[in-house]
């Protein structure tokens, strides 16, 4: 499977409350569960407006299949294709 940042354009995410946030995690797992095994979600990042999530995934096009059924945007979607840490450096 492929490593995908997806960017998620949502207005004041960073000030929801926990169980809105868990409510969202909810939909996505819903969708994930629909899509399986062609999409896992790894973890997100959530910033004042956006979230950053990482997903793994056989395509881009899954990635946009579980975006149009959680309803979550993915306004940017960036394969990754390495990664470096401070032990790179050794």
């Amino acid at each position: 499977m492929k490593r995908f940042v997806i960017e998620r354009d949502i207005p004041a995410i960073g000030k929801m409350p926990p169980k809105d946030l868990s409510t969202a995690a909810a939909t996505s797992n819903e969708a994930l569960a629909k899509l399986a095994p062609k999409v896992q979600w790894e973890h997100s990042y959530v910033t004042a407006d956006k979230t950053f999530c990482i997903y793994l995934a056989d395509s881009e096009d899954d990635v946009i299949a579980h975006s149009k059924l959680s309803g979550f945007p993915a306004n940017k979607i960036t394969e990754v294709t390495g990664m470096i840490d401070p032990t790179t450096a050794k």
